[in-house]
Formats: structure tokens, sequence, C-alpha cells
């Protein structure tokens, strides 16, 4: 294909920031803009030499690109998306761009579901990786083991994450009804954007959308206990079905009971052992799809799950900042009230088995609700039960947001902050020996993570 130049309206995001990562690579000429910028992508869109320019920038189109690829942020009325129609420039979205110039070429495996995207999605690209493959993907997170969100890879393997989101304010369609995957893994689902859904019968109907893409010659991994799932399989499917958990044919033995040591079982018998740093039962049920997904592909089970042992985990699951004073401080990305309860779970059987006599032994969870879905107020009532493993919680809620939280149904003490000032100052204060702090948000969080592993350092 002849280079060509390329504009990425949004790019500071994972999603398009992969894009333009993977059009770079192409060899294509590849520019962006956006607002609120920041590490991990501004550091992975420096080192592939991609230049950002300001969110209302609209100097581009002097260029003459010949596509202008624009993100599902960006909507009517913002500056340059109306200076791209007034030019009667050539435009796109992001999952139409990749599917005609990457994924029609390529055996594709889309990972689905509320929760455990990334994660399943990063599993599967490293186990293909690990078998030697090279595959290609585009993930909504930054697996240890490559260190970067996307990268082209070489044919036929491209995993994707398959995002239930809309595709652009001229395609209100979920992302993933463009990937046509051969091998589909769907994790759950659940409530949630609700600033685009109406219900989750909205949601199973755009699962099904994905559903009717799979061919029959394709294989679907779902799990045992999804009754969601269930209903959106029940409105038609013509591709086989493998199914993870408990009385599935893909099942698990836990070694250790954080999920950190299991075995991978197929129809009751042993593939191997993982010994690896993740945590949580969501994990173990990640690697089962995981596992599948690979199989499907060619992968030798030995190796799929050799290679699983290898995995690191991904940036923002559970991803330590330091240690400092015997005080742990965790990044994680949780923001829906599943994922905050799998993922303190998942950090309750850690603390458990490595208190040492004399910590203090508490998980401290501190989170910002700052999602659409969480500021419009839609899981205010689920989320006291998702803190039940945190012996103390903190929260930043911006005032702007104009709701507040549910403080007496919670059944721990529970600190509220509207300035992260504020609550730096109150960890700092209050934290001890021995704590295990998991912080939580969907976003940067204002930097707190690093601000508090200094100060605890200062302190």
């Amino acid at each position: 294909m002849k280079p060509q130049k390329i504009h990425i309206l949004g790019i500071a995001g994972t999603f398009m920031g992969g894009i333009a990562q993977i059009a770079k690579a192409m060899g294509h000429e590849v520019t962006g803009s956006d607002k609120a910028i920041y590490p991990p992508m501004s550091t992975q869109l420096e080192q592939a030499g991609i230049g950002v320019l300001e969110d209302d920038a609209v100097e581009f189109l002097k260029h003459e690109p010949d596509d202008v690829v624009i993100g599902n942020a960006k909507s009517r009325g913002h500056v340059a998306v109306e200076a791209t129609l007034n030019a009667q420039q050539s435009y796109t979205s992001g999952p139409q761009w990749l599917a005609e110039h990457i994924l029609k070429d390529r055996w594709v495996v889309a990972v689905a579901g509320t929760h455990g995207k990334t994660s399943t999605a990063s599993m599967v690209a490293w186990i293909l990786e690990y078998a030697k493959l090279n595959p290609g993907f585009l993930i909504g997170g930054v697996p240890e083991n490559f260190g970067v969100s996307a990268r082209l890879g070489d044919p036929p393997f491209f995993v994707v994450e398959a995002d239930e989101y809309d595709t652009a304010f001229f395609d209100k369609r979920s992302k993933f009804v463009h990937y046509h995957p051969r091998t589909c893994v769907l994790n759950n689902l659940e409530f949630d954007h609700a600033d685009i859904f109406d219900s989750v019968k909205d949601i199973q109907k755009q699962f099904h959308h994905l559903v009717r893409t799979v061919p029959g010659n394709g294989l679907i991994v779902m799990p045992t206990d999804e009754s969601n799932l269930d209903e959106v399989i029940q409105q038609g499917c013509w591709t086989p079905i493998e199914k993870q958990g408990s009385n599935g044919q893909w099942s698990y033995r836990l070694y250790e009971q954080d999920g950190s040591e299991f075995e991978v079982m197929y129809q009751g018998s042993c593939l191997g052992r993982v010994k690896w740093p993740l945590t949580g039962l969501h994990n173990v049920r990640n690697a089962l799809s995981a596992v599948a997904a690979a199989v499907h592909c060619g992968v030798l089970a030995r190796i799929a799950v050799e290679g699983l042992s290898e995995f690191k985990g991904i940036r923002r699951r559970m991803t330590l900042i330091g240690e400092v004073d015997g005080i742990k401080i965790y990044d994680d990305f949780a923001h829906h009230p599943t994922a905050i309860d799998t993922t303190l779970k998942g950090a309750k059987n850690q603390l458990l088995k490595s208190t040492r006599p004399g910590d203090s032994g508490r998980l401290i969870a501190v989170f910002e609700p700052r999602s659409n879905t969480m500021r419009m107020g839609i899981h205010k009532a689920t989320l006291p039960q998702a803190f039940n493993q945190a012996d103390e919680v903190y929260a930043f809620i911006d005032d702007a947001w104009n709701w507040q939280l549910p403080v007496d149904e919670f059944s721990q003490p529970i600190h509220v902050q509207n300035s992260y000032e504020a609550l730096l100052e109150q960890l700092v204060a209050q934290l001890q020996p021995g704590d295990t702090v998991v912080m939580m948000s969907n976003g940067s969080f204002g930097g707190l993570h690093q601000k508090l592993f200094a100060a605890l350092k200062d302190r």
C-alpha cells in the first residue's frame, strides 16, 4: 500500500494511540491531536515519533491528509471535527480503519466483556508470542511482557480488545462489530456505559451483533456462569462454543487460594501448572479463556500453559508502585463495582498470605468514581458492598459531579475528600507500616500514586 498521511483526532486514548502506532509501523505519515495526554500513551507516541497537536488545532487540514481518523470521544461541535466536515475531508473511525487496513487479512482473536478484556487479551497475545507466532495486537492497556499497547506484528494472528462502547459520533454501533473475529472470547456482561446504553438488554443486543459475525469454523469461548451471556447465545449462535468454569470443558485446580498457582484442566485432565505474579480467581478464569483461545489458534496446550507462567501482568492492573516504611502502594484500573470487588478480594488473599508479625495487615482502598457511568450515579447503591474486603476506604469526589457517596452503607470507616491535595494529606497522616494501599481509577488520579509514594518517603 502507498504510504498515506493520516491525522488522528483523540490520539491520546489507548485505542486511538494504538491505531497511530500501527499506522506508523505500516509506513504511513501519522500525526494527531488531543488534550490531557499523559503516560503511558504520551511516552509510546513519543517513542514512535508521532507528533501531537493541541486538541482544537485545525492546521493539519492544510497538509491535505489522506484520511482523518476520529475517536469516539470527539463529537459534533468540537472545533477540529467541524473543520474536518466543513473541508469535506475524508474521515473514518478507528475501528473501521483497523478493520479495513489490518483485520481483513488476519485471523482475529477478539476479547469482549464488561470486565477482564485487557487482561485476557494480553494473556492471549503473550501466549502467541511465547509460541513464536509474533502476533499483532491492540489492547486497552500495556502488557508488561511487551511494554506497548499495540503493534503490527506478523500475519496471521491479531489480538484485539473488543470494546462494546460506540464507534464514533457518526457510527453508534459498538466498536467490536467491525472486527469479525474467528476466535471470540466473551468474558462477562453487566450493565455499564450508562451514557450510551439504557439497559442490559441494549448491551446484549450489541453482543449478539458480535456473535453474528463469528464464522461457523470459528470458536466462541465463554463462562459457564454468566446468565446475561447465555441469553445472548439463546438469540442465535452459529459457531462452536467452549465453556470455562465449573462443569465447563476448561476448569482449574487451585494450589494457592489467592490464584497465584493453579492447574489448567481440560475435560478433567491436567494440561499443566501455572505459577505467576497475578492474584484473584478472576485472573485464573481469564487464563482459562486465554488458553482456550490460543489452542484454537493452533498453539499446543502445554505451550500455552507454560507461557502463562512467564506472563508479567498489565500496567495499572494491581501494579506495585513501590513499598516504603512497610507500606505497599498498588495502582489498579478498577472502576466498576464488580471489578473493585474482585480486585480487592485478590489483594486480600495476597495480604493474608504475606502478612508478617507486627504488620498492620490492613487493606486500604483509595478510589475515584470518575467513569461516565459512575458519575451518573448508576452504581452508587452497589458501591459499598464492592469494598467489603477493605479495612478502610478513602474516596475523591469532585464537587462538580454533584453527588454523594452513601457513606452510611459502608461497613468500614470511609473518608471522602473533594481535592487530591486533601486526600494525599490525609493518607500520609494515617497510613501505617503493614498497610496495603490499592488506588483505583480509570484515569490518572491526579498523579496521586507517585505523589503518595514520594510523600511517604519524605515522612
